[in-house]
Parts: structure tokens; sequence; C-alpha cells
């Protein structure tokens, strides 16, 4: 496989795509950012020299269009886009694109988790919830079989710590834990198990961590991080570099678990989904730590990053230092 140059990236406008876009412009990348017809011409939080095309997602042959002459697409979808994702790969391979990364992120959905009670139970809703994105996984290494110059690569990144991997300057919402408003954090059961994080421009660097090395990295479901972290610890860094001491409120899984089954019939299901996957990283003995075995930052040339730095950069970020 030759070198990756051009890069279409699918969506983008939401909490995540910005970044990786910034990263794949400061790598050197010549990109285009492929938007929804009803998206304005120019988008402000976009470089200058990202080129703009407008289609509908739901119509093939404007995506094949979109994706002439492009050596790979990044998909930033919305996790409950599955058709269309599944579109867009079709297009890709119409389009004669080299590498695909589907909107995958977040945490690891390889594998089916185990059945039973308490975390496992969560792990299920979890896997439920992020069916499109597994199936849409599958429909990658179903279509590389056939397309013989198509590639993919996964990314699991972990919980993303700008946005909700540990802190919310709102208060206890989705899986933010931490309010500096009220100074107060919840921890389920002890706090003290690790679950693995990066930072928004750590998510964007993995992609070009991918890009920069399109043989390595074909074919394959990644997982990279900032940082392995725990609740207590990220609660001891903000009450250190703040001075201030935070009131620790403790919930067992159960009632975490309880609280998002309640969520998932009355009020939203994504406000269930955040619960549960709270649960699912920081129930204790969960092991969702990732583990230098299971890392791919090496493979990337991925360092990873400071957590007393990063937590730093998001008070500096939330106007508490």
């Amino acid at each position: 496989m030759g070198s990756i140059k051009t890069v279409a990236v699918l969506g983008g406008s939401g909490h995540l795509g910005p970044t990786i876009v910034h990263e794949l412009v400061a790598a050197g990348f010549i990109v285009t950012g492929i938007m929804r017809d009803t998206y304005p011409s120019r988008i402000s939080f976009w470089p200058d020299r990202v080129t703009i095309k407008k289609v509908h997602y739901n119509l093939l042959h404007e995506l094949e269009a979109a994706f002439q002459g492009q050596d790979a697409v990044v998909s930033v979808l919305a996790r409950t886009a599955y058709d269309e994702q599944i579109n867009a790969i079709n297009a890709a391979v119409a389009a004669g694109v080299k590498r695909f990364i589907p909107s995958e992120y977040s945490v690891i959905n390889l594998h089916k988790p185990p059945s039973g009670p308490g975390p496992a139970l969560s792990a299920w809703k979890i896997h439920e919830m992020l069916d499109g994105k597994i199936k849409t996984i599958e429909h990658l290494e179903h279509t590389v079989q056939a397309a013989k110059d198509f590639t993919w690569t996964a990314l699991s990144t972990g919980l993303i710590f700008d946005r909700v991997g540990g802190l919310s300057s709102a208060g206890d919402s989705g899986l933010g834990f931490i309010s500096l408003r009220t100074k107060q954090a919840f921890v389920i059961d002890s706090g003290n198990e690790k679950f693995h994080v990066s930072t928004l421009a750590q998510v964007g660097r993995a992609v070009v961590g991918v890009l920069n090395h399109p043989e390595r990295t074909a074919n394959k479901y990644l997982s990279t991080a900032s940082f392995n972290v725990s609740r207590i610890e990220l609660i001891a860094l903000v009450e250190e570099v703040t001075r201030t001491k935070i009131a620790i409120r403790r919930i067992s899984w159960w009632e975490m678990e309880a609280a998002g089954f309640v969520q998932a019939s009355t009020v939203s299901h994504m406000s269930a989904f955040g619960i549960f996957l709270s649960v699912y990283t920081s129930q204790d003995g969960v092991g969702n730590a990732l583990s230098e075995e299971e890392s791919a930052n090496s493979l990337l040339g991925l360092p990873y990053e400071d957590l007393r730095s990063s937590v730093v950069s998001w008070l500096r970020r939330e106007g508490a230092l």
C-alpha cells in the first residue's frame, strides 16, 4: 500500500471531529470535510484550507462522487448513524479509497461480554446500544474479503477525557462525576478501578498514527490511550491543584445500574448509556484499564500523556485556575 495523502472526514461537526481535522491538517494531510447537505458551506471551527463538500449521506452515488481522489475516509458519524456509515463504506470501496476508519473510538466493542449479573449486565446493555458500531466492524471484515485494495482500521480510544471521561463543570450528569461548581463528586464502589482514557487531541493523533503507518495498521482493531486512571486519582489531583476539598459520594454498582434502567425506561437512552458506561468502566474488579500488551500506542508512535498536565489544562479551560 502506498502512502496516504488525501483524507476525507465524514461528519466532524461534533465534539470530536474538529480536533481530528485539526490534527490531520497539522500532520500535513490534504483534508476534505464531507458534511450533510444542510450544513453551511464554511465551518468556522475548521481550518480554512479544508475543502467542504455537502452531500446526502443516504445517497450512495453522492458519497462515491465526494470520495473520488481520497486515499482515506475517517468517519466521525454519531453512533446512531449505522445505515449511513454502511453506505459510506460501500461508497468508499466504489471510489477506490484505500483505508476506512469507522466512527468507533470510545470503549472496546470487539468482543461480546459474558452473560451474568452486575457489570456483565451493564456490558450487555452497552453492547446492545452500540450494536450499530459492532455491525459496522463486521461489515468491514466482510467487505475486505472481496475488495482487494480496500482496508480498514478501527480505534478504541477509551473515554474522552475532555468531554465526559472524568470531569464535568456542569454537575453530576452523564459520565462527568466531578462538579467544580458544587465541589462534589461521586464514585462507584471504592472508586479505585482504573479505566483507559484519551484526550481529544490524543484521539486525533491516534488517527494520524494509523494513516502514517498504513501497512502495519491494515485491517486491525486497535486500542490506544492517553493514560489509565481511577476516579479517586482524578479527585485527588483536582483537590491538590485547586487546593479545594471535594466531597465524595459513594454509590454501589448495582444502585448505579438500577438507575440506568430507570433512565432507559422513563427519560432517555442517552442518559442511560452514560450510566451503564460508568458501571462498565468503573465498577470494582471490572478490568477496563488498557494493558501494555493490548495498547497500540507504540505501534502508532503515540506517547502516553501526563495525567497531571491534562488535569491542569482542563481546569484552566474551565476557569478554575
